[in-house]
């Protein structure tokens, strides 16, 4: 089944941390939205991580990489008052808006969003 990961989702997996196993079993065919990708590298280059190569890696294990667009831009900003008091940041709610768009779920490791009232179905890796 096709859905939609975080950047959170993605760090867990590349850090083995709890829920990476979850992660592993979405790859192929996951979505990720490039605003998250950025956050993932940023990330990683900022634990000094070798990113060389990363994104193949992960496109290879079936995972492709869209790009946000204006219509998900909308989305995004109109999300801002809906979430703002959870501390959604704009990657996780074009992250949000991908998921709104293609009615897919979302992994995510991010416990914050549990108390979102959006029409998503939000599964949790921990």
């Amino acid at each position: 089944m096709a859905l939609v990961l975080d950047a959170s989702s993605l760090l867990a997996f590349l850090h083995d941390e709890p829920g990476a196993d979850q992660v592993w079993s979405a790859l192929s065919g996951a979505m990720v939205c490039a605003v998250n990708w950025s956050e993932v590298v940023q990330k990683s280059l900022r634990r000094q991580a070798d990113i060389t190569g990363m994104r193949q890696e992960f496109a290879e294990a079936g995972v492709v990489f869209v790009p946000f667009t204006a219509e998900q831009a909308e989305i995004a900003a109109l999300l801002w008052d809906k979430t703002r008091a959870f501390g959604l940041s704009l990657a996780d709610r074009a992250c949000l808006a991908l998921a709104m768009e293609r009615q897919l779920p979302i992994l995510t490791a991010d416990r914050a969003w549990s108390g979102l009232s959006l029409d998503l179905d939000i599964q949790f890796i921990r």
